[in-house]
This record gives C-alpha cells, sequence and structure tokens, in this order.
C-alpha cells in the first residue's frame, strides 16, 4: 500500500442545507437578517480572528470609565525624586509639572501618587501628593515629612 491509496473508510458527511423550508419554522435556524442568515455567505477566518480581537464594551456607561481618578493619577518612584530634588525642597504636582517630571492629562494637573521603588537619602517635604505606606516610611526615615 501506497500514501496515494489510502482511502477513507467512512464516506464524508453531507453539510445539512438549511432555509429550504421543511419543518424547521421560519428562519429555519439562521436566526433573523445578517450576513450568517442569508444564502451563500462566507465569513472569512482572518476577519473573524480581528473581530474577536476587540474588547466588549457595552453599554452607554463605559465613556465614564476614563474619568475616575485612577485614570488620571501620574505615578512617581522615589528614585525620581532622589535624582531630580535636593535636600530640604517641596515636593508638589506643581513643582513637578515645572520639572517636567510629570505631564498634564486631558489639560488638567495630574493626581501625583509616590510609591516606594528605591531608596531616598534626602529631606524632602511632600504636599498635595498620595503616598505609599512603604514611600511614606522612607521619606520619614530620611527625615523628611508627609502633608496632605
Amino acid at each position: 500500500m501506497q500514501l496515494q491509496e489510502i482511502r477513507p473508510i467512512h464516506k464524508p458527511k453531507k453539510q445539512k442545507r438549511i432555509g429550504r423550508g421543511g419543518k424547521k419554522g421560519a428562519y429555519s435556524g439562521r436566526g433573523i437578517k445578517g450576513q450568517i442568515a442569508r444564502a451563500g455567505r462566507k465569513i472569512k477566518p482572518v476577519i473573524r480572528e480581528l473581530i474577536k480581537k476587540y474588547p466588549k464594551l457595552r453599554g452607554y456607561r463605559q465613556k465614564f470609565r476614563f474619568q475616575s481618578p485612577k485614570f488620571r493619577t501620574a505615578i512617581l518612584n522615589l528614585e525620581v525624586l532622589e535624582k531630580k530634588f535636593n535636600a530640604g525642597e517641596k515636593v508638589t504636582p506643581e513643582i513637578l509639572l515645572e520639572k517636567g517630571i510629570i505631564r498634564k492629562i486631558k489639560g488638567k494637573t495630574p493626581l501625583v501618587k509616590i510609591l516606594g521603588k528605591g531608596e531616598i537619602s534626602k529631606a524632602l517635604t511632600v504636599e498635595g501628593c498620595r503616598v505609599s505606606k512603604n514611600a511614606e516610611k522612607k521619606i520619614e526615615k530620611a527625615g523628611g515629612a508627609i502633608s496632605i
């Protein structure tokens, strides 16, 4: 026996032809209208993959999602403050904007959150910024102060 002589054991199953009357009802299992309900429809697999990649954002409330504080917050680490500031300086969102460390978000000064990555050896005064617990410990250990 050779490769070209191999035959399948079973006959190929014929595809069910729907939409030709019978007992299936008005739409014959195809739903109502649309490309899939039409005769001779073809959905190419490439397009299907593209469609499936899009996120499912349902409902009219989705546009308000980006107005939450989470999406208007600039995040900084202590290592950035160590590089850009001298000892005894004040750290506020306005000063961070002036120095070019953060940018405006939708034309407004963003909320700033300072995280504890890196070390700090300078005594800085942090005002008007949110500070993580780890960063707060490190700033106070270096002799700095935090006021909200």
